[in-house]
């Protein structure tokens, strides 16, 4: 482009801008957060039972919670009706905050036609596929996702929708894609050089230097979150194994670029190579952690880094690389019949050593609104039920620095309460049957 058109190009952007907003907008790069209108009459829920705070494990009953707009105003005893609310019956039922999944795929999930679609569907199509997953996400209880490699346009954008309340969903916490060296998970493999060259992320990097960049580019597309794959994974369309694929010097770069740009990063990591190396470098959390050893335990805590254990993804693959007419490829079979078993015990040892876990599942590897059956995976790892809700609660919520919205129910804090019939304190699986789900003051399922 010439000097003279640039010149033009920024003249009419002035003057754009000039007539979209006065000058002491423009010079803010974040607008001021708009005050939510009033929504209609306050709703009080009277809550039989009532976990308001999973890190206290304490149970209340016979409470009244107030909720204006999108927000907790109070928790009373007893069951009070402000005059003018809409009471919301749950007398008989077990209350708590809403769940919180740290790692979901919105805009697909795994099956026979998956390879396919990578050519068939457009970023367009994603975005109708995320929007859907996410309300069966939402009516699963599942009031806040973290969604960790999905098109990065698609789930900005749904995202967006989401907080405006455009679109019903979860809270999104996106990462905008995921960042990966050249071949390794996350490229685009098991396809044509020439299909490869058209389809791979502009997240993919080799080098220092360059990994930076993608770091920086997320942080421009708006990335809540920095997510990388420091190892190879079991659904990459390459034999190229489960250890490490970024050097030291990258993982560094990466952890470094994103610190200093006010972003975690969290890193899906199979091999012990690679969670140590990405630990050592000073990684925020990691993703699965099957090969996760005594080093990494203590490099976890050395952090304060959370593992996201993901025993719901690994039991997933590992059934379905048995299957007869399994829709995975060969290289996935192997991989998935190789690390799919150790999940259990990797995180009964991570847990034994005092390591925080966040919940979250991978789901869109396995199916979406199946997220709760993760829970039951936990307990049999050797976490107590109470645990578990923790897990997907108070440490979730903290994982995402999200203490002050989320995780508890609280007067100040977003409105984001579900119920279920029986107690999930003495049958976790209660939490698969999720009765009544509210998120940001508004009512999903009752």
């Amino acid at each position: 482009m010439s000097r003279t058109k640039l010149t033009t190009l920024g003249v009419a952007m002035a003057a754009l801008l000039t007539c979209a907003a006065p000058p002491a907008q423009v010079a803010s790069a974040t607008p001021a957060p708009q005050q939510p209108a009033s929504a209609g009459p306050d709703t009080v829920i009277h809550a039989g039972r009532l976990l308001s705070d999973p890190a206290s494990g304490r149970v209340l009953t016979q409470q009244s919670i107030l909720v204006r707009n999108d927000r907790i105003i109070s928790i009373s005893p007893g069951y009070v009706t402000p005059a003018g609310a809409t009471v919301v019956d749950l007398r008989n039922s077990f209350v708590l905050p809403g769940l919180i999944d740290s790692h979901v795929h919105l805009a697909s999930e795994q099956g026979p036609d998956t390879r396919i679609n990578t050519f068939l569907k457009t970023d367009s199509d994603a975005a109708i596929d995320a929007a859907g997953y996410a309300l069966v996400t939402l009516k699963a209880g599942f009031t806040t996702v973290a969604d960790l490699g999905g098109p990065g346009e698609s789930m900005l954008a749904l995202r967006s929708g989401g907080a405006r309340g455009v679109v019903p969903g979860p809270r999104i916490i996106a990462a905008a894609g995921a960042i990966s060296v050249h071949g390794g998970h996350g490229d685009a493999n098991g396809m044509p050089r020439d299909l490869a060259l058209l389809l791979r992320s502009p997240a993919v990097c080799s080098g220092a230097d360059d990994c930076a960049r993608a770091v920086r580019e997320r942080v421009r597309d708006g990335a809540d979150i920095i997510k990388i794959t420091a190892t190879g994974g079991v659904l990459s369309l390459t034999a190229a194994g489960l250890g490490q694929q970024f050097t030291d010097e990258e993982l560094k770069a990466i952890v470094q670029a994103a610190h200093s740009m006010g972003r975690r990063v969290t890193a899906h990591a199979h091999g012990v190579d690679g969670i140590n190396s990405f630990l050592r470098a000073g990684g925020d959390s990691i993703e699965h952690g099957t090969y996760a050893d005594a080093e990494s335990a203590k490099l976890f805590k050395q952090n304060g880094a959370y593992l996201i254990p993901t025993l719901l993804a690994g039991d997933f693959v590992a059934r379905e690389a048995q299957k007869p007419n399994s829709f995975l490829s060969p290289a996935q079979k192997q991989k998935a019949l190789e690390a799919g078993p150790k999940m259990l015990d990797m995180l009964r040892r991570m847990h034994a050593a005092g390591v925080k876990i966040a919940f979250g599942t991978d789901t869109g590897v396995s199916a979406h609104g199946d997220n709760a059956q993760e829970f039951a995976l936990l307990v049999k790892a050797g976490m107590t039920p109470l645990q578990a809700i923790q897990a997907a609660t108070v440490n979730a919520a903290d994982h995402f620095s999200l203490t002050a919205e989320i995780g508890s129910i609280a007067a100040g804090k977003s409105a984001d309460i579900i119920a279920v019939d029986g107690d999930p304190l003495a049958n976790v699986r209660e939490l698969e049957s999720v009765d009544f789900v509210m998120a940001r003051g508004k009512v999903y399922k009752n």
